[in-house]
């Protein structure tokens, strides 16, 4: 057996993921969480692109982001530990699964995309008060698109 497929079936067989696969109702309690901490963090994503993108001007800019940056770290805080804890549940069909890889492709480009707009001179700028730049408006721009993909992705799991 593979390293990895020793660790999926390791994965497989913790007590939690053996707890979800019993309990149809914490199965469903994690479920919803996931939901929520999705909710949450592209709610928060895409009321502060647009923001970034130039909607919504009277908003002062510099709260705004970082109040939305900081619910939209926490939703996603919330659906990586929970989206873990539905993982373990069948690791083994999800990490075969085209749909769950673009999922994680397009969450790893979704951070990429953050971690590069938050090292930006835009994003001081932003933070400062001022309004943002052509580079941070497209990263805006690209943002909406890649979360919006994982979304996409994330519901076409269950299709495959």
């Amino acid at each position: 057996m593979a390293p990895l497929s020793e660790w999926l079936a390791t994965l497989a067989a913790t007590p939690l993921a053996r707890a979800l696969v019993g309990s149809s109702t914490l199965y469903l309690l994690v479920n919803a969480a996931h939901v929520m901490g999705i909710g949450l963090l592209f709610g928060s994503v895409i009321a502060l692109d647009l923001r970034l993108i130039g909607w919504a001007r009277t908003l002062p800019i510099a709260p705004a982001a970082v109040y939305l940056s900081r619910l939209a770290a926490a939703g996603l805080a919330l659906a990586v530990v929970t989206g873990l804890c539905l993982f373990s549940v069948r690791p083994m069909e999800y990490a075969g699964n085209p749909a769950f890889l673009a999922k994680l492709a397009l969450v790893g480009l979704g951070l990429a995309n953050i971690l590069a707009v938050h090292a930006s001179a835009g994003w001081r700028a932003v933070r400062s008060g001022r309004e943002p730049g052509i580079a941070l408006r497209l990263g805006a721009t690209l943002s909406i698109l890649i979360w919006g993909g994982a979304i996409v992705a994330g519901r076409w799991i269950g299709f495959l």
